[in-house]
């Protein structure tokens, strides 16, 4: 069974999902891919991770790196969940490619490569926004596309962190999955 509250963040609402091993869901309300994992039978619940994991956002929300970890629970594949421990790999404030992530997941299953598209779609359907930090992932050159919480979320979420760079461009078409 999942249980689900709600935080009220500087960026817009969030809905929070947990199970009894950890968290499965924060999504923007009305973001791409919201509520992807939840479990169509849910109730809305307080429980001690999502006292927890408010204390994580308002830390994070103040500008501050969190310095204690929320227990999560991923629900997609075992690719899209090995893509997802990469993304909390990711340093606060510190932005990788999807390119990169691609060649550290070839070199780490012993292929010669590995397509940034596919690990694009992964990164895309992170069911744990901000926590697992798929706002850190960015196209090659700098683009900032494929944040399923929308761009504007994104440069403020990098900005926050410090990890905006003047380099990083709004591509005139979005390449999201």
């Amino acid at each position: 069974m999942q249980y689900t509250n709600h935080y009220e963040s500087p960026l817009g609402n969030i809905v929070l999902a947990a199970d009894a091993i950890g968290l499965t869901g924060l999504w923007f309300e009305g973001q791409k891919y919201f509520a992807l994992y939840l479990d169509k039978e849910n109730e809305e619940k307080e429980l001690p991770i999502f006292e927890r994991v408010r204390a994580w956002l308002d830390i994070y929300f103040s500008g501050k790196e969190p310095d204690f970890e929320v227990p999560l629970h991923f629900a997609g594949s075992s690719f899209q969940n090995e893509v997802w421990e990469m993304l909390c790999q990711i340093p606060y404030g510190q932005t990788v490619t999807y390119g990169d992530l691609a060649k550290q997941l070839a070199e780490k299953r012993g292929l010669a490569g590995m397509s940034a598209q596919a690990v694009g779609g992964a990164v895309a359907r992170n069911g744990i926004s901000i926590i697992v930090p798929c706002h850190r992932v960015v196209g090659k050159s700098g683009s900032l596309t494929g944040y399923a919480g929308g761009i504007d979320k994104k440069i403020k979420l990098l900005q926050m962190e410090k990890g905006y760079m003047d380099t990083f461009f709004v591509p005139k078409e979005s390449t999201a999955p």
